[in-house]
């Protein structure tokens, strides 16, 4: 007889074949995409030419990002109407001269204490003009000089107080050195509120017809209430009427008693 050889082993199972761990090349093959992406993307590896590339995007981003942000901070001068752009270059060129004027005066008052032979006497004298100077805005003394006179009326009711404080400051800007309406003296402090049959200066009515008395280079103070969308065409939109007269002499003599502060006392230093 021949020899028989019996595969089976144990409790009867078939021999089954050994496995063998896939080749590193295989289990490469077998990994997902999104591993296989992960994997791509990390570690980083940049080349010296990327990083630089990198480098040039961001500073150009940022540089972009500036002239965005430069380009809306102009954009309300830029979507201003032609007539507001006159008014605002029209109070910078009166303010520049003032100042150049204001400049030149100080240099003269340096030059006369300099050279003058009793600088005591001199400065003596710069003080006392200055304190005249002082009253002037403080309205505690009368002034007079080159202005005009704005006469404001309003037969139907239509202007507010805030009309009129647009009115002072716009003749502020323009170089006003006294203002008086009606009765009343303007001064730094000055107050407007909307009272039955009139408008409260500094909490005293005052009816229409506004006469405003200011005391100015009239060459400044009437075109600044005439230009296009200024004061005058603002007072007509409100069906009031609003006219201007230049004079050479130009009387404000309402005056104002002088407050005496609570603390505040004077110091050498």
């Amino acid at each position: 007889m021949s020899d028989v050889k019996n595969t089976d082993q144990g409790d009867g199972d078939e021999e089954r074949p050994v496995e063998t761990p896939d080749e590193p090349g295989e289990a490469k093959a077998q990994l997902t995409g999104r591993q296989r992406l992960a994997a791509g993307l990390w570690p980083p590896r940049a080349s010296r030419a990327q990083l630089i590339v990198a480098l040039l995007l961001f500073v150009l981003g940022l540089g972009l990002a500036i002239q965005v942000r430069s380009n809306s901070d102009n954009s309300a001068l830029r979507g201003a109407r032609q007539e507001d752009l006159v008014r605002i270059l029209d109070e910078l060129d009166s303010r520049t001269k003032r100042l150049e004027d204001e400049k030149q005066r100080l240099e003269g008052q340096r030059t006369e204490l300099e050279t003058s032979s009793n600088q005591a006497e001199e400065a003596r004298k710069q003080t006392v003009e200055k304190e005249q100077q002082l009253g002037i805005l403080a309205g505690t003394v009368a002034a007079q000089g080159p202005g005009i006179t704005l006469t404001i009326g309003d037969p139907k009711g239509a202007v507010e107080s805030d009309k009129v404080l647009d009115t002072v400051q716009e003749l502020r800007a323009a170089g006003a050195e006294a203002i008086q309406i009606n009765d009343v003296r303007v001064v730094a402090n000055t107050y407007f509120s909307d009272e039955t049959g009139g408008i409260g200066v500094d909490g005293k009515k005052v009816a229409a017809p506004y006469v405003f008395k200011v005391i100015g280079r009239p060459q400044d103070l009437e075109p600044a209430l005439n230009i296009p969308g200024g004061v005058v065409q603002t007072l007509e939109k409100e069906q009031a009427t609003a006219t201007v007269a230049r004079s050479e002499k130009i009387v404000v003599n309402a005056l104002r008693a002088a407050k005496r502060p609570d603390y505040a006392q004077s110091s050498p230093h």
